[in-house]
Order: structure tokens, then C-alpha cells, then sequence
């Protein structure tokens, strides 16, 4: 049972980005301050990548741990009310994730997954290192 009316909960839905979220837009600036160019967010592609680099084939996700189901503690948290609609929900877009890196990687592009908590300040610097490595 929902604890929201569903006027609320779609309130709350609704303010739910799926592009230009703070993750997001710190890897773009990150990327850019290291001098790359990219695309945005190609419908084209499978997945519609967050940032694309055409010339290079490769692009990056950038993942929020709640909705892609990371391996930290945010990731593995499922809302207690309306348990199974969460479930599915979460595991359809972990499948749906999958399978548009298997196409990506088909099509010959190079994919890297950003995790939101991978932009906190502990790890931030692992950050930098994995763009250069991938991107380089």
C-alpha cells in the first residue's frame, strides 16, 4: 500500500529527471574541463547515453544507485510500500541496462558506467582517473 495519494505520488514522479541530473552534470563539466568533446543523450543509440563521443565510439552512462540498483547501500535500498511494483520496476531497468550495453557494444561502441556515489568527494578522484584511462 502506497502511503502517497496518487495525485502525490504523481507530484512526486513527476519531478523525477531522466537528463541534466546533478550526476550528470558534473561528469559533463569534469569531462569538458579535461578537454573532451561530446554529444548528448543520442537517440540513435541504444539507451540514449548520457554522453556521447563520436569520434572516439565511446560513451558514458551515468547512473543513479537507486534507480539502476547499485552495489552500494543506496543501490540495494527498495521502497517498503508497494514492495513488488518497486521490484519490478527497479529489476526491469537493471535487464533494460543490460541489454543496451550488449547493443552498444555490438555496434562497436566502448561503455562506461558512472555511479552517482562514485562523484562523492572520497571517490571523485577515481573518477578522473577512469575518464582519462577510458576517454585516453
Amino acid at each position: 500500500m502506497d502511503t502517497f495519494t496518487s495525485e502525490e505520488r504523481s507530484r512526486i514522479m513527476a519531478r523525477v529527471r531522466s537528463k541534466d541530473t546533478s550526476p550528470e552534470l558534473i561528469v559533463r563539466k569534469l569531462a569538458h574541463s579535461l578537454g573532451y568533446r561530446f554529444r548528448l543523450h543520442r537517440a540513435d543509440l541504444p539507451g540514449k547515453p548520457d554522453l556521447v563521443f563520436p569520434s572516439r565510439h565511446k560513451v558514458i552512462f551515468v547512473h543513479g544507485c537507486f534507480w539502476h540498483q547499485h552495489s552500494c547501500p543506496r543501490g540495494r535500498r527498495v521502497p517498503a510500500s508497494n514492495e513488488a511494483y518497486w521490484r519490478k520496476k527497479l529489476e526491469g531497468n537493471v535487464t533494460r541496462d543490460k541489454v543496451h550495453r550488449r547493443e552498444l557494444r555490438k555496434l562497436g561502441w566502448s561503455v562506461l558506467v558512472i555511479w552517482e556515489c562514485q562523484l562523492k568527494r572520497r571517490a571523485f578522484h577515481n573518477v578522473v582517473s577512469r575518464l582519462k584511462t577510458f576517454l585516453g
